[in-house]
């Protein structure tokens, strides 16, 4: 795999992690195996909503399913993608850190001499 084809698989995952939606499934599946009826009792939103959003996870190969019966059972496909929203949380508390201090303003200085 060459740079670019790198950066392309890359820019591929960021798209399809781009919609709060989405990474509100990936959260959910951080503890396991659940259906689409499951996951969208618990995000309180259409099936159908939740259905186009599994799609769009499932064509990057980031969950997979199972269908069992009348249901389809999703995961993730590889729980690396936990390390990279986990690493996502971690930018958006130092981005927050670094606006606090701004608002904040630095320590004051003693002028005790």
């Amino acid at each position: 795999m060459s740079t670019s084809d790198l950066r392309r698989f890359k820019a591929e995952i960021f798209k399809a992690l781009a919609n709060p939606q989405r990474i509100a499934v990936l959260d959910l599946l951080r503890s396991g195996e659940l259906t689409v009826s499951e996951m969208a009792a618990i995000l309180q939103v259409e099936q159908a909503s939740l259905s186009q959003q599994l799609s769009i996870l499932r064509a990057k190969s980031i969950v997979k399913y199972r269908k069992q019966g009348n249901f389809v059972h999703y995961s993730a496909a590889d729980p690396t993608i936990f390390a990279i929203l986990d690493a996502a949380a971690d930018l958006f508390q130092n981005h927050v850190i670094d606006l606090q201090g701004l608002i904040v303003g630095p320590p004051a200085q003693s002028t005790k001499t």
